[in-house]
């Protein structure tokens, strides 16, 4: 490669191989599910978002299917041209009655959900502050509104409470992750929206890994804490998690929703999702309405894997969610410990930096409702044989 930009790609892409952080893709050749086959080999997967097992589910397969009968492959143009069909229009009615908001509308992805609350609500002068674990949506979307960008301690709502409480003037957005994605723990919810009440600030929050999961009824962390609108004014959730679809939605109040339609450069200016996709979130969120089991086996499997791991003496964060990761320290270590783990026919990816700090980089375990107890016993199993067998390598007996 030729000029400053080839050598400059060429040396960027041999340093994140010698420091263990160049990332390859995986192939895969079925149907998502906790069986999968990758590469070519068979493998046990503890590394999907798909927390209720529902992205290969028959139901949504065949609703996808229907609709994409029914309203075609794409939708052809911008949901301000000619692209919002009449299944989108149900969807977000039927998003808004789930989480017990005014409006809700549809965004093609989290990360695009994000952009567009920050750019249509922030002006210059205004301020937004974020949890330093939040994700990198959120993050970028508040480096980009325009607005003063502050970062508060993880998880830590007397801090926020000061920063906002030093503001001079302008409009206040907190943005927080509900449930984290790379630590799995849960975002104090109560106390930031006290503190955002008392100093008169909006609070946002990405349900991406709380919504469907978490709450009696799958709603969500602000079910888990019992918050309404006026206590997070805005709630980003996707669907291509626990819905096991594709897709976001952001829900509130009218006057967000309008807003959003007619600011929001990430709704505004992008070809809206395929009806189908549509189409399998509905069959979604009736299996998640009728089905309270697959939450309840799923809190289930996250005990006995925690109960597990702490039998091997492995350290876990404070999550009662499905992500249990397992932190390592350093890439190249958890590289191994991954690639140990494969050898055994289980798939777990490394989790390294940036995504997260340096001297965290992990296995992110998650769970889902579709695994059974005996293929936590299996991941167990296999993690105290991986385990030992690098531990002896490391000590030169091997």
């Amino acid at each position: 490669m030729s000029g400053l930009l080839g050598r400059r790609l060429k040396n960027d892409l041999a340093e994140r191989e010698e420091k263990s952080l160049y990332r390859r893709r995986r192939v895969i050749e079925s149907a998502t599910g906790v069986h999968a086959r990758i590469d070519g080999g068979d493998v046990l997967a503890f590394c999907s978002n798909d927390y209720l097992g529902l992205a290969s589910d028959p139901r949504l397969v065949e609703a996808q299917c229907n609709a994409a009968r029914k309203y075609g492959a794409g939708s052809g143009a911008a949901h301000l041209v000619t692209g919002h069909q009449r299944i989108h229009h149900e969807l977000e009615e039927r998003l808004a009655d789930f989480t017990g908001r005014e409006r809700a509308l549809l965004f093609s992805t989290g990360y695009m959900a994000n952009l567009g609350i920050a750019s249509a609500l922030l002006e210059r002068g205004d301020r937004v502050f974020e949890d330093r674990l939040n994700h990198a949506s959120l993050i970028d979307a508040g480096l980009i509104s325009g607005a003063k960008f502050s970062r508060y301690a993880h998880n830590d709502a007397s801090a926020l409470e000061t920063k906002l409480a030093s503001r001079e003037s302008g409009a206040a957005l907190v943005m927080t992750d509900g449930v984290y994605s790379m630590d799995g723990d849960v975002a104090p919810l109560d106390a930031l929206a006290s503190a955002c009440r008392k100093h008169e600030a909006w609070l946002a929050v990405d349900d991406a890994h709380g919504i469907g999961v978490l709450g009696e009824n799958g709603r969500g962390t602000l079910e888990h804490f019992g918050l309404g609108q006026e206590d997070v004014p805005v709630l980003m959730g996707t669907l291509g998690k626990a819905f096991g679809s594709f897709g976001a939605f952001v829900a509130g109040s009218e006057a967000l929703i309008e807003t959003l339609i007619n600011r929001a450069r990430t709704y505004i200016y992008t070809t809206a999702l395929p009806a189908a996709a549509a189409g399998a979130s509905l069959a979604a969120l009736a299996i998640i309405a009728s089905e309270p089991e697959r939450r309840a086996h799923l809190r289930k499997l996250v005990v006995c894997f925690r109960e597990g791991a702490r039998d091997l003496g492995l350290a876990l964060a404070d999550s009662v969610t499905p992500i249990q990761p397992i932190v390592v320290g350093d890439a190249a270590s958890a590289m191994r410990l991954s690639d140990a783990l494969l050898a055994r026919g289980i798939l777990v990816t490394a989790i390294r930096p940036p995504t997260v700090p340096e001297g965290t980089a992990r296995l992110r375990v998650t769970l889902s409702a579709a695994h059974s107890e005996e293929d936590v016993d299996r991941l167990l199993e296999s993690l105290s044989d991986a385990l030992e067998k690098i531990g002896s390598e490391t000590d030169g007996r091997n």
